[in-house]
């Protein structure tokens, strides 16, 4: 899978999705303004300009509410309190510290292997723009970490993560897989956000009339799946592809290969299940053609907060109870079905196009600092993490970089 851009910078770049010389698609997507090689480090300085050419929106409900609990971010408290609370007893968090447009961190606990996504998405924002000076920690390990209250004593502190859940005050950011995923993008390889759009299956009157499902037994109710599969073949075909959490079933409920996952969009309609937190898989599943039943969840994406029930998706139960009902639903009224898979197709596309994941980091990041009561500092033990040396790249660049300290 590849991209061809054709067009012009005046009236903008359209993307075309190639597999080998064959044209896939037309992306959805234009691209504004000057465009550069990824690894060009060409930072607007005026950030304005930059959210305006973005065509950033002037507000993300999800941050709105992620920062109803911090008025004010005490910087002093968060040194003293987060590497005894969160790092000894999650040991996925990493602190960083963003000044003059580098970016500085050092890491807290030894489950931080996936700070090299955070890394990467930070670095390449601040090719783009030029980043406000703050400080914060960021949790990179699945599953929230601030569960008090704001009229607990004391408060909660913004820790940033990947995912939110009902009941915890994390500040939520696109996950690492839709962030890599945008990365790659960027960089045209397969299996990201674009690419998807490009392998939808057959048409919908093509499709097979069945739900599917595919994935690891991290969640119990995925085990459930397989059982209503085995008892309704019919309207479901769900398996198990590899156990760690429930190897005792294995033997009782069998195991199926891997599917690739373009494959997924010859079924008609697809169960989206939890995982250990909310499933990641559940973005590509709404780009593609094909209607997703998704379960009810406490947990949720930084895009969840623009998506409504019966509108983009089917909700199913917790406990799966209505699934089956759902799945019959959806044969007996085909048309409707199809249009919420469209329309959920579409509130994908247009929430997670990475202009607006470029955008949401930035406005977090933006916010953030906004609230700080004192001046991010590089700390002890903190690295500078540097910007990738890719000769390959012509860079030419057209809007003036900002000024910054000789390292």
């Amino acid at each position: 899978m590849r991209y061809r851009m054709y067009g012009s910078v005046r009236k903008g770049l359209k993307i075309e999705i190639l597999y080998g010389d064959q044209h896939v698609a037309q992306s959805p997507y234009i691209l504004k303004g000057p465009v550069y090689h990824e690894y060009c480090d060409c930072p607007e300085e005026d950030p304005e300009i930059w959210q305006n050419v973005m065509s950033c929106p002037s507000q993300e409900p999800q941050i709105t509410k992620d920062f109803i609990s911090f008025p004010t971010i005490d910087l002093q408290r968060m040194l003293k309190e987060i590497p005894t609370k969160f790092s000894q007893t999650r040991g996925a968090i990493v602190h960083y510290t963003i000044l003059n447009n580098h970016i500085y961190r050092r890491s807290l606990g030894k489950y931080t292997d996936f700070k090299m996504f955070s890394d990467e998405m930070f670095l390449s924002l601040a090719r783009k723009v030029h980043l406000p000076d703050v400080e914060f920690y960021l949790n990179v390990g699945d599953w929230p970490v601030e569960y008090r209250k704001a009229n607990d004593t004391p408060g909660p502190i913004p820790v940033i993560s990947w995912c939110g859940s009902l009941d915890s005050r994390d500040i939520v950011l696109p996950t690492y897989d839709v962030t890599h995923s945008t990365l790659e993008t960027l960089r045209g390889v397969t299996n990201d956000l674009l690419s998807i759009q490009g392998n939808t299956g057959p048409f919908w009157e093509n499709k097979t009339e069945r739900a599917l499902f595919r994935g690891r037994d991290s969640r119990e109710e995925r085990l459930h799946l397989v059982k209503l599969s085995k008892e309704n073949p019919d309207l479901l075909d769900a398996g198990i592809t590899g156990y760690f959490f429930f190897r005792e079933k294995e033997k009782e409920l069998g195991k199926v290969q891997l599917m690739g996952f373009f494959d997924f969009f010859k079924y008609k309609y697809q169960v989206n299940v939890d995982g250990t937190v909310a499933a990641y898989r559940f973005p590509y599943l709404l780009l593609g053609d094909s209607l997703v039943l998704k379960q009810d969840s406490q947990y949720y994406e930084h895009f969840y907060i623009g998506l409504k029930p019966w509108k983009h998706y089917v909700p199913v139960k917790r406990n799966l109870g209505d699934l089956l009902e759902k799945i019959k639903w959806a044969k007996e009224n085909d048309e409707e079905a199809r249009k919420i898979a469209k329309e959920g197709q579409l509130m994908a596309r247009e929430l997670l196009q990475p202009h607006r994941l470029y955008c949401y980091y930035y406005k977090v990041l933006q916010k953030y600092a906004k609230r700080q009561a004192s001046k991010p500092e590089i700390r002890d033990g903190m690295e500078l993490v540097p910007q990738p040396d890719d000769r390959d790249s012509v860079c030419s660049c057209h809007r003036k970089k900002p000024l910054r300290e000789d390292l």
